[in-house]
């Protein structure tokens, strides 16, 4: 018990998981901005079917988090889009990571929460992965920080976002903003005090929690998916695939889904296939092997379907949700082929 808690409270646990996690819905979140920039005003800005004043009058009931309604105008909208973009792209390569995941989560719910109702099942993914990493110490490893062997903030950029909180009202950023300026006053003036140590402790421990988080979310994802569609007709008779891959908006390759869409044997595969796939894998995490299979299976599926339905940001989602249960060692191998021999690690 005791060696237990020592090494919960003294080591980050999974930190190659955490990163490709942090890369994964980064680099997700950035393709789509990018992706839907031409349309960005209709999605959520002032062109927006759901406009300002009912999307204010929602957001009065829910209390969701949005920064859009600080100030009115395109510009702001305009700041706030294209600051979504810049920190998804930071927070991939990992520079600045504590203040590039702060923001990046600021920006994912500011968009999300504007209009409720564009997004897909990658965009609920993305939405509560951005809560849950923004606790995790996911550059320890894949980033920029670990190249220059540091995780911390800048000053400058510290009292930049916090001119930017002191715009709007009070507000829970600002709590990150207070933990990020203790963190670096503590390294400042007590690099090898007790409080340093406490720190360290704590963020270590509220590491290792969030990404326990993050794997009882999946698969509470997988498990609610598989035992939903095992309730209903449409798994069963091969027409919740079967629609969609007749479809226009689903058919990216009309030629493609079509030959797949007309053979009932690749239809009941898919369709049986995925739902044994989705009830069977939290059972699986109790065999290590057998799990594995299964996680290869669910990353080829969702390669598949951004084929097939033409849903790429919700597979690359999904994906990088699959990833935190890579075994390490594939992790290091993948590492160690990017590296290439004599090269430096990141």
């Amino acid at each position: 018990m005791r060696t237990a808690f020592t090494t919960f409270t003294g080591r980050p646990l999974a930190p190659y998981q955490a990163a490709v996690a942090r890369i994964g819905f980064g680099l997700a979140w950035a393709a789509y901005l990018i992706r839907e920039w031409p349309n960005r005003r209709v999605l959520y800005g002032d062109r927006s079917p759901w406009s300002a004043e009912l999307a204010d009058r929602l957001l009065a009931e829910n209390h969701a988090f949005t920064v859009l309604p600080w100030f009115q105008g395109r510009l702001w909208f305009e700041l706030v889009y294209h600051l979504a973009i810049l920190a998804a792209v930071l927070f991939t390569l990992g520079w600045r990571t504590r203040a590039s995941g702060a923001v990046f989560l600021v920006t994912v719910l500011s968009l999300q929460n504007r209009n409720v109702f564009v997004g897909d099942g990658g965009d609920n993914v993305i939405h509560l992965m951005a809560v849950y990493l923004v606790l995790t110490r996911c550059a320890r490893v894949w980033s920029l920080d670990a190249r220059r062997g540091r995780d911390g903030g800048a000053v400058w950029l510290w009292l930049l976002l916090g001119a930017g909180l002191a715009a709007g009202p009070p507000s829970w950023p600002w709590l990150l903003w207070l933990v990020a300026g203790l963190w670096w006053s503590v390294n400042r003036w007590r690099p090898d005090g007790e409080p340093r140590a406490v720190l360290d402790a704590l963020a270590t421990m509220l590491h290792n929690c969030a990404m326990l988080v993050i794997a009882v979310q999946v698969v509470l994802i997988y498990a609610t998916a598989g035992w939903y569609k095992v309730q209903g007709s449409r798994w069963q008779d091969g027409t919740a695939l079967h629609y969609p891959l007749h479809l226009d908006y689903f058919t990216p390759w009309p030629w493609l889904s079509g030959l797949v869409g007309s053979s009932l044997l690749v239809v009941f595969l898919f369709s049986y296939g995925t739902v044994i796939i989705q009830v069977a894998f939290p059972f699986t995490l109790f065999n290590r092997r057998l799990k594995n299979v299964l996680l290869a299976m669910m990353i080829t599926e969702h390669l598949a379907i951004a084929v097939l339905l033409g849903l790429p940001f919700f597979s690359l989602a999904m994906v990088a949700a699959d990833a935190v249960f890579l075994p390490t060692a594939v992790l290091l191998w993948v590492e160690r082929r990017v590296r290439g021999p004599g090269a430096r690690s990141v």
